[in-house]
């Protein structure tokens, strides 16, 4: 049955008061226009508040004056430098812990012997607070970037794992039954087969990984740094500079969701042929 072009261009959103059909153009605007007004309320709301309960800005800076300080300190190098060493941490928890964790849970997947062997060392591991072990970390491998990174890593390591694990278990057993009588090799059933099988759980798993890895590097920071968003946070927690620990804080908000649309936008490209 074929499919009109202009049926292809409209989009059916189903709510509470039945079936709407919009031109699909206008559903990017529509995102925008939802972002815009959930922040308008988070603000309307927080004003709200001070205005209320009458909270000196030490306790709860109003919105403008975070505002006025993310002003004053985003044009200063020093700024950008906490901005840059933070996502340097992320960015390698995340690279190094997604490729432990796809390598380790193809395995696992594949071998019982090895899902037996590492299975329960791994959920054991999950047992212990990463606040725990952040000091230990900065103990074994010092006081720069690596135990930060090292903190990331375990954090995106576990549901990065679990997600491969899922999807390379989720191929239909028919299918790889075809994939033998066609005479395919490991190589061929691994690309052709489980990886394209896998990916959408896969990045499922990296998308949350990659707002995970911005709190295992601040937790990091928060034990041992002398640079960094957690370091700024830290910082102003002791001065009670509060409007600097929001400003921190939201500039921290925006890198995950810049983490997560990255990945969301693989997704959308690598993903395009189930659309």
């Amino acid at each position: 049955m074929a499919v009109s072009s202009k049926s292809r261009q409209m989009i059916m959103i189903r709510g509470p008061l039945g079936v709407v059909r919009l031109p699909r153009k206008v559903m990017p605007l529509l995102r925008v226009g939802a972002i815009g007004l959930f922040v308008l309320s988070v603000i309307v709301v927080w004003q709200l508040i001070i205005l209320i309960g009458k909270y000196p800005s030490f306790i709860l800076p109003a919105p403008r004056e975070v505002a006025d300080e993310l002003l004053n300190i985003l044009p200063t190098p020093a700024f950008w430098g906490h901005v840059a060493t933070t996502f340097v941490e992320v960015l390698g928890g995340l690279s190094i812990g997604a490729a432990l964790a796809i390598v380790l849970g193809y395995f696992i997947a594949k071998s019982s012997i090895v899902n037996s062997l590492v299975s329960p060392l791994v959920v054991a591991s999950q047992a212990v607070p990463i606040v725990a072990i952040a000091p230990l970390l900065a103990m074994w491998f010092g006081y720069g970037l690596t135990p930060k990174i090292v903190t990331s890593l375990l954090i995106v390591f576990f549901p990065i794992l679990i997600s491969v694990v899922a999807g390379i278990r989720s191929v239909e057993p028919n299918l790889r039954d075809l994939m033998r009588s066609l005479q395919a090799t490991r190589w061929q059933m691994f690309t052709k087969l489980e990886a394209p099988s896998a990916l959408p759980m896969v990045l499922s798993g990296l998308k949350v990984g990659a707002t995970l890895a911005v709190i295992g590097a601040i937790v990091g920071e928060f034990v041992n740094s002398d640079r960094g968003l957690g370091f700024l946070i830290k910082q102003g927690n002791g001065e009670y500079n509060t409007t600097r620990t929001f400003a921190a804080l939201i500039v921290l908000i925006v890198m995950a969701l810049i983490m997560y649309g990255s990945v969301a936008l693989i997704e959308r490209k690598w993903l395009a042929w189930r659309r």
